[in-house]
This record gives structure tokens, C-alpha cells and sequence, in this order.
């Protein structure tokens, strides 16, 4: 127990903290500060740092971070395909079923490979009637009746 309240195990687990709050809240700030918090763990082991040259390397060593890596890592992680684009992939040109009636003006529900989605369409659909899946806007799948096709 005397392990974990030692300095660089405290760093260490707000690192990690910070590594998962990055899930929760993305913007890829946090995880920045991440490794601010384990840079300074690195250092306590190897050098005695008053607590206040701890939070200075840890301020600075965030932000100089962040200013320095930030677009770089957005741009590796966001070079591959948007979400949008995988699901023009993954849906655009299938068929769907309808669960509810869906009309111009009026959402319903299409099931789509077992999951259940919201749906919108320009043509009048009735329950059961098969879909083909036009467009998206984000979880909200435009459909066309298979007839009017």
C-alpha cells in the first residue's frame, strides 16, 4: 500500500485516469496531459523533484505536448476514412425491412442486418415492405421503397 502513495505511482495513476478520460471526452487534449503525468512519474524515479518542479514539468510538459503533437496525431487518426464514409460504405445500396409505416414528414424503424434503426423516406412505406438504403445522416437511414425503384 506504501507503493501506491509513493509520488511516481500517483503520477502514473493519474496518467492512466487521463488516458481513459480521453475515451469519455474526446478532443485528444487529455491524453496529452497523460503523458505530461507519466513523464513526471519517469522523473521522480530517477531524481528528487519538490512538489512544485513536479506540477511545473507536468504543465509544461503537457502543453509544449500538445502544442507540438496535437494536429500531427489528428491527422494520422483521422486520415483514415470518416465514420460517414464507412457507412456509406456499409449501408448505401442494401436492403432493409420496414418494422413500423414510414411517410414523407413521418420517421419509422427499418431493420437492418438484426439491429433496429429510425428511418426516413420520401416514398410511402408500409410495415414490412423492403427498402433499399439511399443516404444517411447520422444514425438516421434514408430509405426508398424497393417499388419505386
Amino acid at each position: 500500500m506504501d507503493n501506491l502513495l509513493h509520488p511516481a505511482a500517483i503520477w502514473f495513476i493519474l496518467g492512466f485516469i487521463l488516458f481513459l478520460l480521453e475515451f469519455a471526452v474526446p478532443g485528444l487534449i487529455l491524453f496529452f496531459f497523460g503523458v505530461g503525468a507519466w513523464i513526471v512519474a519517469i522523473l521522480i524515479l530517477f531524481l528528487d523533484l519538490s512538489l512544485n518542479l513536479q506540477l511545473i514539468v507536468f504543465l509544461a510538459t503537457s502543453v509544449v505536448s500538445v502544442l507540438l503533437f496535437r494536429k500531427w496525431m489528428k491527422r494520422i487518426i483521422w486520415s483514415r476514412k470518416h465514420s460517414s464514409e464507412v457507412v456509406d460504405d456499409e449501408f448505401i445500396g442494401k436492403t432493409a425491412l420496414a418494422e413500423t409505416p414510414i411517410a414523407p414528414g413521418r420517421n419509422g424503424k427499418v431493420t437492418f442486418r438484426g439491429s433496429s434503426w429510425s428511418a426516413r423516406s420520401e416514398d410511402t412505406i408500409m410495415e414490412g415492405e423492403s427498402v433499399t438504403i439511399i443516404g444517411n445522416e447520422s444514425i438516421l437511414l434514408i430509405v426508398k421503397s424497393t417499388k419505386a425503384l
